[in-house]
Parts: C-alpha cells; sequence; structure tokens
C-alpha cells in the first residue's frame, strides 16, 4: 500500500491541526514550532477544534513540555475554545 503524499503546510503562525491524524502530534507539534522560530514567529495559532477537548488536551500537553513555549491559552476571538495561542521565547537558537 502507497503511503499518502505529505501535506504541505504554510509556516504562518497557525497551524489547523483537522488536516492530521492525532497519533501524528507529538513530532507535529514540536516541528511546527522550530520552523516558526527559524522563521522569526513567536505567536502561534493551533486550531483543535471544540469536539470533546481529546486534541485540546493533547496540544496543551505538548506545549507543556516543549523548552520553546513561554505561555499559551485557549483564543478568545471568533473560535472561542476552538484554538490555542502560544507565545515562545524570542531569540533561543533551535537545534
Amino acid at each position: 500500500m502507497d503511503e499518502p503524499d505529505p501535506i504541505e503546510i504554510p509556516i504562518n503562525g497557525e497551524l489547523d491541526l483537522h488536516l492530521f491524524n492525532p497519533k501524528e502530534l507529538g513530532d507535529l507539534i514540536p516541528d511546527y514550532i522550530e520552523a516558526c522560530l527559524e522563521k522569526e514567529i513567536y505567536s502561534i495559532r493551533i486550531i483543535h477544534g471544540k469536539g470533546k477537548g481529546v486534541l485540546r488536551r493533547t496540544v496543551h500537553s505538548l506545549l507543556d513540555r516543549n523548552p520553546h513555549v513561554v505561555s499559551y491559552s485557549l483564543a478568545t476571538d471568533r473560535s472561542s475554545w476552538g484554538a490555542t495561542v502560544a507565545e515562545l521565547k524570542k531569540g533561543q537558537e533551535t537545534e
């Protein structure tokens, strides 16, 4: 069985998780944070949807463990609690 083509996502500070399998988040979110830091994007928005909160909890757990994340909170704008906004450390070298 052929592997599906990789999904290309723009590195613009907004990551919509609706396009991804939840099993991919453990690599996807840290990689996206690294890519944003390389582009000097220090405020990111991760769209996880409302649902039952499983994706939200996974996202928050990954942000808790990421050394580049200064803080995060649920977005308070149009998407209510369907997105999380995270602030990243400025001036840190990525590895």
